[in-house]
């Protein structure tokens, strides 16, 4: 009996599993760092969360102002409240008395700014 010299192995064989390796290889990496993939989900759906607290926020201010709005229309002592804090103004015979505002102490009234 001969032996048979062994034949030469194709390579393709071999160059198919490393075009394959490569193309899954390369598949996992745009799901995971591509433009629409998860990394980006994650961080759309945290700016979501972000927005949807600011909007939360915003509608109770909203709310807030209405309602002084409605007081302001209808409430003297609320005309009066805002009358006094925010326009300094007083009754006849009182006098209005401005403190500086935190942080600025009587140390720091006569110093110059630099």
């Amino acid at each position: 009996m001969s032996r048979l010299p062994p034949r030469p192995s194709s390579p393709w064989p071999r160059v198919l599993l490393t075009v394959l390796g490569l193309g899954l290889l390369a598949l996992v990496v745009h799901t995971i760092f591509g433009e629409h993939g998860y990394l980006a989900l994650r961080q759309q759906e945290k700016e979501l969360e972000r927005l949807e607290l600011q909007i939360k926020r915003l509608e109770e201010e909203n709310r807030r102002l209405a309602a002084e709005v409605e007081a302001l229309k209808s409430d003297p002592q609320a005309i009066e409240r805002v009358a006094r804090e925010e326009l300094k103004l007083a009754r006849p015979g009182e006098k209005v008395i401005t403190l500086p505002p935190e942080g600025q102490g009587a140390s720091g009234a006569g110093e110059k700014k630099k």
